[in-house]
């Protein structure tokens, strides 16, 4: 490796190291906004997360009880 990709790859692993430490220090200056029409689509998802579990809990189910009877038919 010659001392250019060297030096290219430690300023990445570098700045990928310190964006996240120098974004967080930096201050908030954004102001709120007046919003005329909010979304009446208030609440909790946790339906949506029982629905996946549900689904996730019904898929393996399938799959665990798959016969797994893959011998072939012929004598």
């Amino acid at each position: 490796m010659n001392l250019l990709k060297k030096a290219a790859i430690s300023l990445a692993a570098t700045s990928m190291i310190a964006a996240p430490v120098a974004a967080s220090a930096a201050p908030a200056a954004r102001a709120a906004s007046a919003v005329d029409g909010q979304s009446e689509l208030e609440g909790s998802t946790s339906w949506i997360i029982a629905v996946l579990a549900l689904a996730a809990v019904i898929g393996g189910i399938i799959i665990a009880s798959d016969n797994d009877d893959d011998e072939p038919t012929s004598p």
